[in-house]
């Protein structure tokens, strides 16, 4: 009895502790003494597992350069509307992250650790993404109407709403599941003493294709959310509705892909050992349509100004509050200062020859009276001819400017005694018309 026990202990050794015999069999690439946990990431026989996880080192060495760009590039955003979605793209990004670096997790042997990663992080980092795209989208549809949209806060508080959906439903799925499935010893052997924990990878591929129904509806919703921006009456939003239908239609054929190779192909082909890989690939696959459709096109889109600034722009070239500026405003300022004082301080009159025809300036005279041609009709033919004759100007006339323009009683008084002195050449009797503010 004892002998068999020995027995079945030597042949259960190998399945119980794998690393035991695997350390003399290292595949090409590793070390002896590395954990076979990690065998993927090293085994230059099975590339697949370097070729991931050099894409996803690249992917997160690009992301986090994207998230220091959009970070610093905050006090550089003119137009306000694309400041409020800073923070619901931020998120992304994160999100964005966390897939890259689940890829490891893929690529890693299954573990307790590494599938209860899985089963969690991976709904709920596309959760994260996708809930980041319906916001957007819903900010977008406002903005291609309306020109404005909802607060920044507020976008970010939607992505956030819908990212705690599904952070609700794996934590509750993942619960159930393993007490559900206590005392049940999965093929790997990782199952606690007691035996009332049962190991998260003992999980059919398709239960765990039908625990992301809830990200499912979120892709498709930032899909169909995408179509109605198109149609916008302000067209500058459009290129960002164009950013998010091309991510989500990417998004979908990677998602319809994987599923299908996940429960259906690798069990036709009798290659379970495919798993991992295919969702190591749809990981990766989806978090650089993210970084490559999403990313960099808003990125680049950040600083532009919105039309209107630019208009303003265009209208004011040379508008500006330097130093210069404020100099020539107050060098102009000081001038005509200058110049009006000094022209005050000019006398009224200049005692200087003047010519007989520098009293027109351009203006009527107002000291002169002349009669109309309705009060000539009103006050009746007179009883002889008699001819106007208008005062003309003569080298004794005051000069009439704006600031002396009526005449002295003085001068007045020479015209009219130089008139009469002088009687008409064809006798008729000329009438003199006399200005009304001189007194006889």
């Amino acid at each position: 009895m004892a002998t068999h026990k020995i027995l079945l202990m030597c042949l259960g050794l190998p399945l119980f502790f794998p690393g035991a015999l695997a350390q003399s069999h290292a595949p090409p690439g590793c070390s002896p003494d590395l954990d076979p946990l990690y065998y993927n990431l090293c085994d230059r026989s099975g590339a697949w597992g370097i070729v991931l996880e050099a894409v996803a080192g690249a992917g997160i060495i690009t992301t986090f350069v994207l998230t220091i760009i959009l970070v610093a590039s905050l006090p550089f955003v003119q137009d306000t509307k694309k400041r409020s979605l800073l923070g619901t793209q931020v998120f992304f990004l994160l999100g964005t992250l966390g897939l890259f670096c689940l890829v490891f997790a893929c690529v890693v042997k299954p573990d307790f650790s590494t599938c209860a990663s899985r089963r969690f992080l991976f709904g709920v980092l596309f959760a994260i993404c996708f809930s980041c795209l319906v916001a957007h989208v819903l900010s977008l549809n406002f903005l291609t109407r309306k020109n404005h949209g909802p607060r920044g806060w507020v976008i970010f508080t939607v992505a956030l709403l819908l990212t705690l959906v599904e952070v609700i439903i794996n934590t509750e799925w993942l619960i159930i599941t393993l007490v559900r499935g206590g005392g049940q010893v999965s093929p790997l052997g990782n199952v606690s003493a007691d035996g009332t924990m049962a190991s998260p990878c003992a999980i059919a591929n398709m239960d765990f294709v039908m625990a992301l129904i809830y990200v499912m509806l979120l892709l498709l919703t930032a899909f169909l959310g995408a179509w109605p921006t198109l149609c916008g009456r302000f067209k500058r939003w459009q290129k960002h509705g164009v950013f998010v239908l091309l991510t989500t239609v990417i998004s979908i054929a990677i998602w319809v892909v994987w599923i299908v190779m996940y429960t259906y192909g690798n069990e036709q082909h009798h290659s379970p050992t495919w798993d991992d890989p295919t969702l190591a690939i749809a990981l990766a696959a989806n978090a650089w349509t993210f970084v490559l459709f999403y990313v960099i096109p808003e990125v680049s889109q950040v600083t532009k100004p919105s039309p209107e600034q630019s208009y303003q722009g265009d209208m004011y070239p040379t508008r500006g509050v330097g130093y210069e500026t404020i100099l020539k405003e107050q060098t102009g300022q000081s001038m005509f200062v200058e110049n009006k004082a000094f022209s005050m301080d000019e006398p009224a009159s200049a005692k200087r020859p003047v010519s007989p025809y520098s009293g027109y300036n351009g203006q009527l005279l107002t000291s002169v009276y002349q009669p109309t041609e309705m009060a000539l009709m009103h006050k009746g033919p007179a009883e002889g001819a008699y001819d106007v004759i208008l005062p003309r100007a003569t080298a004794n006339s005051q000069v009439m400017g704006s600031a002396n323009s009526t005449l002295r009683a003085e001068d007045m008084y020479m015209v009219q005694s130089h008139q009469v002195a002088t009687p008409p050449k064809d006798g008729k009797i000329s009438q003199v018309f006399r200005n009304p503010y001189v007194w006889d």
